[in-house]
């Protein structure tokens, strides 16, 4: 449904647009937001807005939600990680960085695996299809 389609791709726009602006000028988004300016936080919740609408865009191109899910993971925590090593001088452990790319490295292996798994089983059923059965 196009309008259904058209929804997501504004709702992943604003997300995208706010989470950048989060992301690289805290100052400025916290005032705009009324927040307090704790640059660590507003850098991690750009890159979690970020994440989210990557996976909002990525849920109107691919079917699988493990695909979708996993993949925003690994954008998210990844740029999480990143925020980490950027912020370091800010508090934080210096094992934080290195600990969220792990999981990302994990996660990065279950989404091959699993991306491996949905071809075969579209290689199957295209091979059972062209035989009648």
């Amino acid at each position: 449904m196009l309008i259904v389609r058209v929804i997501v791709v504004v709702a992943a726009f604003s997300m995208l647009v706010t989470g950048s602006w989060a992301r690289l000028s805290p100052d400025t988004f916290a005032e705009w937001a009324k927040w307090p300016d704790h640059v660590h936080f507003l850098h991690d919740a750009g890159v979690f807005q970020i994440g989210i609408g990557v996976m909002m865009l990525l849920a109107l191109w691919c079917r699988d939600a493990i695909v979708v899910v996993l993949t925003g993971f690994i954008v998210t925590n990844t740029f999480h990680a990143l925020n980490h090593a950027l912020d370091a001088h800010l508090g934080g452990h210096t094992s934080d960085s290195w600990v969220l790319l792990a999981l990302s490295a994990i996660a990065s292996l279950g989404l091959v695996l699993r991306v491996r798994a949905v071809r075969q089983s579209v290689r199957e059923r295209d091979v059972t299809e062209r035989l009648g059965a």
